[in-house]
């Protein structure tokens, strides 16, 4: 990061969002699951790093975290899952899902951060708003795009994914609320 990112930012949360870009890319050393053709994006650990970012670092450091792992992709490091990199996977079709990533890391940061003594439901629907609602936005229209699928096509074919992405909601809001407990001036 250059210093026009990194200015009003301390030490230990530059340290945190580079932590978290790190999580993110840990969570890819998971098989991803591949179906339903290899156009479409494959079922990965890896937006439950999007989805812990926001909910323990906050909207900024959160959002710096996942921008900082999509420049690292971006420039052609192996970090997201089954070892891929590069433009052509930001550009591919599951390009809308991934370059979203940073904003939902945010989004969900924001309403964190808004009401701070949220419960653990209302954790959980900030973390599903950010980490579902809003990839989903960017990433159907997107997918459907570039892959010239059709709207109606990629909305069945994303039905697959929910349940997965509920689970990645449920353990983000518990690993969440308890580093939240343990550490309350994280």
């Amino acid at each position: 990061m250059d210093s026009t990112m990194t200015r009003g930012l301390a030490t230990k949360d530059i340290v945190y969002i580079a932590l978290f870009a790190a999580l993110t890319a840990a969570l890819g050393l998971m098989p991803p699951i591949h179906f339903a053709g290899a156009a479409l994006p494959p079922i990965s650990a890896q937006s439950l790093g999007v989805m812990l970012a926001g909910a323990v670092l906050g909207a900024k450091r959160g959002g710096l975290a996942l921008l900082l792992f999509i420049g690292l992709v971006a420039v052609g490091l192996p970090l997201l899952s089954g070892g891929r990199g590069g433009m052509g996977v930001l550009l591919g079709t599951s390009g809308g899902f991934l370059l979203a990533w940073p904003l939902c890391a945010f989004i969900i940061g924001y309403f964190v951060q808004k009401d701070a003594t949220a419960n653990t439901l209302k954790l959980g629907l900030y973390v599903a708003f950010g980490g579902i609602v809003v990839m989903y936005a960017a990433g159907i229209p997107w997918m459907a795009f570039v892959g010239k699928l059709g709207m109606s096509k990629v909305l069945t074919i994303m039905v697959a994914y929910i349940p997965g992405d509920l689970v990645k909601v449920v353990l983000a809001t518990i690993v969440a609320r308890g580093l939240r407990r343990a550490y309350p001036n994280l």
